[in-house]
């Protein structure tokens, strides 16, 4: 047996699954995230690793037997977040997470002092990133920076909990600002410029390589028979494509959750930094990935309908029968979905949301219309900035909770004009990769053993009349986003 932990944004999802990776059982407990200021993203990390302990209670209670011949578990979890921990091991602050944009003058401060950033990294210096909340930490919280001892990204903060070892894996520390992505080691002049060195970071290992048991006060509590290993994990865009099984250069993946990703691999390592476009090494060893965020995704349904005390179901119902039965090209609100900033393309901090287009008859169904075609947007977006190069993908598939409308699959696929795969358990996708990383780490199974491709649940396919449709709408779409974003910094200046 093995178990696959996915530390989300918004909860914690656990699966255990046997050796011939059939789902036997799954947990997921919510979590709560701390908003105390405009552009501000928190959580207390003792809450990630109660609500793991819960979920893995929870799958004990079911499934006692098999959950005690658990042999290795492998941990996904949201990437970037500042995790500082002093001498003792005790956190210092609250976790600073992925979607925070206080740090962006520090990002600034980060380029000038080294300007082969870019080339060593292969990434812009965003605020998202956490090399850029450690010089934050610096100016704003000195007694924090003087204790720091240890800092870790969520996943292997919830790693030191169950073994009392210090480990990332590549594709994690690839968010961090401090890896040489194309080498797959930490750089010290990277960690110098953050005040930093080598003995802060945990030890890098492949995603698939073991690190350490679990301790033996969680061994026991949980009543494990073996002595269970812990495998490197990834981050969780990593960790939903081997879940997918996208692994080669001639497939990619769009996940949508809070967050919109298009997720590449690659077998050689390059980079599109003028674009905002991310490149990362993959959970795999010798394999890297480009990947486009745009940082409120479903958040904007999500958000749009709490506002109308709507559930998110009949939101995405009314944005359907809309479109196909009241749509008006040049009387439809567009919407930029930026509620909290964005990154691909734009690497903007202070971009913002916004509808465009209103007028008198404009009523809640066009709004939240133009919420779900926003986002689109945003993953095309995506999509033209990672294909920059030339790259292109013939097999697509579609993942997060995002993939379980089937309006909003079918919307995409036309946007893109690029049949879009939907695969089973899709949301599970983390989770599962990991668990399958756990399986490797044992070194009794290869990657060729696990990589199976997941099961197809539909095919999603573009169509003309719709594409041509949305082709002119996007094409308006990005003339108001450019006048925004050029506005954007005046607009938010504190």
């Amino acid at each position: 047996m093995f178990i696959g932990i996915d530390l989300g944004t918004s909860s914690i999802k656990t699966i255990l699954i046997d050796e011939n990776q059939k789902t036997i059982d799954q947990s997921s407990t919510e979590l709560k995230l701390s908003n105390p200021r405009n552009g501000y993203y928190e959580q207390n990390p003792d809450e990630w690793f109660k609500a793991t302990l819960k979920c893995l209670h929870s799958l004990k209670k079911k499934n006692s037997k098999k959950f005690s011949a658990t042999k290795a578990i492998g941990i996904s979890g949201q990437m970037h977040g500042a995790t500082l921990l002093d001498n003792y091991g005790k956190v210092l602050r609250p976790c600073i997470l992925w979607n925070d944009t206080r740090s962006s003058k520090e990002c600034t401060i980060m380029e000038k002092k080294y300007p082969l950033l870019r080339k060593e990294t292969g990434n812009i210096a965003m605020p998202g990133f956490t090399a850029p909340k450690i010089l934050w930490i610096k100016k704003n919280e000195p007694n924090i920076f003087r204790k720091i001892n240890k800092i870790l990204l969520p996943k292997d903060y919830l790693r030191f909990r169950l073994t009392n070892a210090f480990f990332t894996d590549m594709s994690d520390a690839s968010g961090t600002l401090w890896l040489n992505v194309r080498k797959r080691i930490w750089s010290e002049k990277l960690l110098n410029i953050s005040g930093l060195n080598i003995s802060n970071m945990p030890s890098l290992v492949e995603g698939s390589e073991p690190t350490e048991y679990l301790s033996l006060k969680i061994k026991n509590e949980f009543g494990f028979d073996n002595n269970v290993i812990v495998a490197g994990g990834a981050g969780d865009q990593a960790a939903g494509a081997f879940g997918a099984s996208v692994i080669k250069d001639n497939q990619s993946m769009i996940s949508l959750g809070t967050s919109g990703v298009y997720f590449s691999p690659s077998s050689k390592f390059f980079s599109n930094t003028n674009q905002g476009v991310h490149s990362f090494c993959h959970c795999l060893p010798k394999t890297w990935h480009q990947m486009s965020v745009m940082l409120s995704a479903t958040n904007c349904i999500n958000w749009f309908s709490n506002l109308h005390g709507i559930k998110i179901q009949k939101s995405l119902l009314k944005a359907q029968n809309y479109f196909e039965n009241q749509f008006i090209s040049n009387s439809t609100p567009f919407f930029l979905p930026y509620l909290s900033g964005e990154r691909t393309p734009h690497n903007n901090p202070h971009l913002r949301g916004s509808f465009h287009l209103l007028n008198t008859s404009t009523n809640f169904d066009s709004l939240i219309y133009s919420i779900i075609e926003g986002i689109s947007f945003g993953i095309r977006d995506g999509y033209d900035a990672v294909n920059y190069n030339g790259k292109k993908s013939n097999e697509i598939y579609f993942v997060g909770g995002g993939s379980k409308s089937l309006f909003l699959s079918n919307f995409i696929a036309s946007t893109l004009n690029k049949e879009i795969l939907v695969a089973e358990d899709s949301e599970l996708g983390p989770a599962l990769g990991v668990a399958r990383l756990a399986m490797i780490a044992t070194n009794i199974y290869k990657i060729s053993d696990i990589n199976k491709k997941m099961k197809i649940v539909r095919k999603c396919k573009p169509k003309k009349n719709v594409n041509k449709i949305l082709q002119d709408r996007y094409e308006k779409w990005t003339q108001i986003t450019k006048v925004n974003n050029s506005i954007s910094n005046e607009i938010m200046d504190n």
